[in-house]
């Protein structure tokens, strides 16, 4: 005579599903042929398997319940089943857990001035995280004093229990309630960290930013992050870099880019001139005949390339101012001037767009 399916999965007859299906659970967990291979717990698994998959269906169960046991007798199983179920679920590992751990990676944001990016700069950063215990040097315990076996467990952080049920004693595993898995406790822990291993402390720490760095980048410090628990590694510190506006240079990759104004009668006539740079004054040469819009480029006076030699360029882009305010001197003198060349009727034209929307874009940053 087959077995009642209830008594098989150890729950009443009026139990709910979840409760069927936490039984069926903790019952393939002891008897799974990975967890337990002898003979007995094989056949065994079978019927449990069988029963839950009758009372898991709610039209099978009812057919159970009214009486119709017949066509629900042992029979075979299907592992796919079996795997479908416990999908998703990893066997806990046996054996004590370790105190020490990694400890967590750090992010930090700093602000750098465009004209640092030139060259790199190095900075003190203040971080405010985990540090390792002075006091017991990790070690979790007050100084002169170490961790003990744990009585309870014996050091294997698992307490194993017999418990009888309707299908007889088994044996449950679950990490053990007084050392909490780890297989030994602390008698005496140390008082400056609590028996953690660590404390919160600010630490300054010194970092070379490199040269051509941009905004959004991140500078690994590997090390330099939470100190771990129980005296374990350090996590990494990352710096994410914000390079800051400037008011007359912006950056498009390697290059900088600036606009110079140039009065009128210098554009027509040129002219040369020396601007301050990030790096110093710049000697600028602006041609007779510059139109508003012109680029002039700079070699060698942009930005530190990150990887490779040399620094890009420096592009300042030509405004031309026209003077809005004359005497009549110079109204009388423009005026001859305007009369001495043939007349040109003000008509769109093509020009170099490319060229225009990077001063464009230059003016948005501004």
């Amino acid at each position: 005579m087959a077995a009642d399916h209830y008594e098989v999965l150890g729950v009443a007859r009026d139990a709910s599903p979840e409760d069927i299906k936490k039984a069926y659970r903790r019952l393939a967990r002891e008897l799974h042929p990975d967890v337990n291979p002898s003979g007995e717990a094989a056949e065994r698994f079978k019927d449990v398997t069988h029963a839950y998959d009758v009372l898991s269906d709610p039209a099978q169960r009812e057919r159970y319940d009214m009486g119709d046991a017949a066509s629900f007798g042992s029979g075979s199983f299907g592992f796919g089943d079996i795997f479908e179920t416990f999908f998703g679920a990893a066997q806990r590992s046996q054996g004590p857990r370790s105190r020490t751990e990694r400890g967590q990676d750090a992010l930090l944001r700093i602000e750098i001035d465009l004209d640092e990016v030139v060259f790199g700069t190095s900075r003190d950063v203040e971080v405010d995280t985990a540090v390792r215990c002075e006091t017991c040097d990790g070690s979790c315990c007050a100084p002169g004093t170490s961790v003990v076996s744990c009585d309870m467990c014996r050091g294997t952080g698992q307490i194993q229990r017999a418990v009888r049920s309707m299908l007889g004693n088994v044996m449950t595993s679950a990490p053990c309630g007084t050392c909490r898995g780890y297989g030994t406790v602390i008698p005496n822990p140390c008082a400056s960290c609590a028996g953690q291993g660590r404390v919160r402390a600010k630490r300054s720490i010194g970092v070379d930013v490199p040269a051509g760095v941009d905004t959004g980048m991140r500078i690994h410090l590997p090390g330099e992050g939470e100190a771990g628990p129980a005296g374990g590694l350090n996590g990494d510190l990352y710096l994410e870099v914000k390079v800051k506006h400037h008011d007359t240079f912006s950056r498009s990759g390697d290059d900088l880019l600036a606009t110079v104004e140039v009065q009128m009668t210098d554009a027509v006539l040129g002219t040369e001139t020396v601007l301050t740079g990030l790096d110093g004054d710049i000697p600028v040469s602006i041609k007779a005949g510059t139109q508003s819009a012109d680029i002039i480029t700079i070699k060698e006076r942009g930005v530190t390339r990150l990887r490779g030699g040399g620094r890009g360029d420096l592009k300042v882009g030509v405004q031309v101012v026209t003077p809005v305010r004359l005497n009549s001197r110079e109204q009388q003198i423009l005026e001859q001037f305007a009369a001495s060349r043939p007349p040109i009727k003000p008509e769109f034209s093509t020009f170099q767009q490319g060229l225009f929307a990077k001063l464009r874009d230059r003016f948005l940053n501004l």
